[in-house]
Formats: C-alpha cells, structure tokens, sequence
C-alpha cells in the first residue's frame, strides 16, 4: 500500500484521490464481490485513471485489505492503546471488547463475508485479510502480554499461542451467530463476553497450558 510523506505538496490531493478510489471499491466489492469487480471500472467510478489507481495500490489485493482497514477505521498508531498499562484483567477485557466492536462493525462483516465467500477461489485474499488485518489485533496482543508481571508472563509458552487462543475464546458463539445472520450483540453483551473471554486465559495461563 502506497504512502506519503506529510510534507509531500502532493500528499493533500493523493490522500483524497486514494479516499474516493476506496470508497468506489467498497461498492464495488459488496455489491460485486471480490471476483466479478474490476480495478478498471472501479478506477472509472472513482474518476481516476487506472494508473492513479496503482500509484495507490499495488494490486487488487492490496486495494482491498485498505477497503476493509478503512471501513472500520482500523488505524495503526504510533503510541500504545491505553489498555497497554491495565493490569493483566482489565487490559485483557479492554482489549476483547475493542476486537470485537471491531469485527462485528456492519461494514467489516459484510466484507469478511467477501473474504469468506471468495477465499477458496483466491487464497491469497483470505491470507492477506489474515495477515494485515486479523493480524494487526493480534500482535498488539500479543504485545500487551509480553508486557505482563514476569511471575505471570513466565506461565506463557507462545505468546502468539495465546494471543490466537485469546480470539478463539471472544469469538466463541457470538461471532458464527452473528455470521449467520443473527443479531449484532449489544455494548453490554460485548463487554460480558470480553470479560468472560480475558478470565478464562487467564485461568489457562495459571495452569501453564499456553
């Protein structure tokens, strides 16, 4: 994915270039799919050429993992969230909560949805959404417990293990549930399941399972 430089003169009007390329796409890929969309009719409907678009993008792939970061602005930043200095409880529901809130967004689903549609077709979609999506959650995790007290951090094998573990356990019911056309938990309902989710690694990280 292209970037530049704050103090590039051309950063103000690539940046709204690459907004509206995004926002075609979007359209593009929910009412097409990953498949039947087209990099040339998306770069027609955003009024750019198609060489904007790969000044952008470097390829489809790429353009669509940005869709779906942008769709549910999904920021990288250059400071650690706050729940980076909770206690290992607290952090962990703190964290649990802002995956989920963030999966369980209309738009991301929708798209997952693509993913989950499509990846058998195009395998390396489903491993890009892996890797620079799912992924981007996880190594903050996976951070965060290499954090921990050392009496507590030592009880982790893997932190990526656990961190992984950790998903399992918020995604639990809620997410196939919600995948399958049920109704999207509410703020309560997601905070109960995070919190249920941050004590039950906790248990297996006091048992050395992890």
């Amino acid at each position: 994915m292209r970037t530049w430089a704050a103090d590039d003169p051309k950063a103000g009007l690539m940046g709204r270039k690459r907004g509206v390329i995004i926002d075609a796409a979007l359209r593009a890929f929910l009412d097409e799919g990953y498949a039947g969309s087209s990099v040339n009719r998306i770069a027609a409907s955003a009024g750019v050429s198609i060489k904007t678009l790969y000044r952008h993008f470097d390829d489809k792939d790429d353009l669509f993992v940005a869709v779906i970061q942008d769709a549910c602005a999904m920021v990288a930043s250059a400071t650690d969230p706050p729940w980076f200095d909770q206690p290992p409880l607290e952090g962990l529901a703190e964290a649990g909560g802002e995956h989920l809130r963030y999966f369980l967004a209309d738009d991301q689903l929708a798209l997952y949805r693509v993913v989950t549609r499509e990846s058998q077709r195009f395998p390396e979609l489903g491993r890009r959404y892996r890797r620079d999506v799912a992924g981007h959650s996880l190594t903050l995790l996976t951070r965060y417990l290499e954090r921990w007290p050392a009496a507590l951090r030592e009880k982790i094998g893997d932190p990526g293990r656990a961190a992984h573990r950790f998903g399992a356990l918020l995604r639990d019911d809620i997410f196939e549930t919600v995948l399958h056309g049920g109704p999207v938990p509410d703020g309560g309902e997601i905070d109960r399941q995070a919190r249920d989710a941050a004590a039950d690694l906790l248990v297996l990280v006091e048992a050395g399972r992890l």
